[in-house]
């Protein structure tokens, strides 16, 4: 086994366990990439200032997020098909946040539906994310499903009303069924580890949805169903509309614009997620951590400002939280962890990035996440 010190260990053994396919579909972006990897890189070019002969005892990376206690400035960002990069993924990753302390996501599209989540956490709160169809009744069924699982906020992500072209997944022919051509089958057949955990569970199938709508028995009618369901209809009055029905914690996500930020306050939302849908939606936007300060500045003060996408290292959260995030969510770095390791690997990944910000939190003269603010970073290397 290899030692695993950094995210990227944990990502190159996902990429030797999980077949290409499922690999692909959470390592990539929409077209040419090249919003995907300035979510990366735009971190890179802000720099840190060195501090020293300052007290680094009793460090903490404690804080709140929509006024709930978390170990870190971080939560598992919302990941479609996650129980396809492991078996029982949802579940695994659950449980590592709920052990660790910080919020888990649980997508629209998970393979492990709700109730599985919640009965595998022993009923621990989790956040929903929730995609808008245009069958109102099951998005009325699912925010009660996530009611009554006791899910503490809702995650509504508002940049999926049609879907990015990823040409990843188009030439693996990953779709619902999987196309199980050929070359995919003997990617498989290298990966005996994933194959067995996959015999082993009965989650295989889009969880929230297969069961819960009618005429969607398997994955076959499910893709005739889902291709035509994203609402590129959706709009502010149904957001209104949605946060009526729930009646809880709300947070929007897909938030890029400043306008939009400004349309979210109103909506009454608790937060906004500042994100690109990790650049798998539209190729050539800015990187989150780009549009995150004018953000922050234009409505900071009004709903509390989150942000995803590029997140590697302890070292992106403290610079996420040097402009002005609240909070940031990890969503490759939890799949890379899970694929590699299951439960294990997603706890490494938390303890990796746990350890990154507290260590250069304490570099830069601070022992508490909540004092951190643009002080830390090097005037000139950071967007304004």
């Amino acid at each position: 086994m290899p030692v695993i010190t950094n995210i990227e260990d944990l990502r190159v053994l996902a990429q030797k366990r999980v077949p290409r396919m499922f690999y692909d579909y959470a390592d990539s972006g929409s077209w040419t990439e090249s919003t995907y990897r300035a979510n990366e890189s735009d971190f890179q070019k802000i720099k840190l200032r060195q501090r020293v002969a300052v007290n680094m005892e009793n460090r903490s990376t404690a804080t709140t997020m929509i006024g709930q206690n978390v170990a870190m400035p971080v939560a598992i960002a919302p990941v479609g098909l996650t129980g396809m990069q492991h078996a029982d993924g949802e579940i695994l990753a659950a449980r590592a946040a709920k052990k660790f302390g910080i919020p888990f996501t649980l997508s629209t599209m998970s393979i492990c539906s709700i109730e599985d989540v919640s009965k595998g956490t022993d009923g621990h709160p989790f956040w929903f994310q929730l995609y808008v169809m245009k069958d109102r009744g099951f998005i009325e069924r699912l925010i009660d499903r996530a009611k009554t699982a006791n899910c503490s906020a809702l995650v509504l992500t508002l940049d999926l009303q049609i879907i990015g072209q990823r040409h990843k997944d188009l030439k693996n022919g990953l779709s619902a069924p999987p196309k199980l051509t050929i070359a995919n089958l003997i990617n498989i057949a290298t990966k005996p580890r994933w194959a067995l955990g996959m015999l082993g569970t009965p989650r295989r199938e889009f969880g929230n949805i297969v069961g819960h709508v009618k005429g969607v028995e398997n994955m076959s009618s499910l893709s005739a169903w889902t291709n035509q369901q994203f609402d590129p209809a959706l709009n502010w009055g149904d957001v209104e509309w949605i946060k009526k029905r729930w009646g809880g914690k709300l947070i929007i996500k897909g938030i890029q614009d400043v306008e939009d930020a400004r349309l979210s306050v109103a909506s009454g939302a608790d937060a906004l997620i500042v994100s690109n849908h990790g650049g798998r939606q539209l190729d050539g936007a800015q990187s989150s951590i780009q549009a995150l300060p004018a953000i922050v500045d234009a409505v900071g003060s009004q709903i509390e400002v989150h942000m995803d996408g590029g997140i590697r290292s302890g070292q992106d959260v403290l610079k996420a939280r040097a402009l002005g995030a609240k909070g940031t969510y990890i969503g490759r770095s939890m799949a890379y962890g899970l694929g590699a390791m299951g439960e294990a690997g997603v706890s490494k990944a938390l303890e990796i990035i746990q350890r990154e910000l507290e260590l250069t939190m304490a570099f830069c003269g601070h022992t508490k996440i909540d004092t951190v603010d643009k002080g830390i970073l090097l005037p000139g290397t950071f967007p304004v």
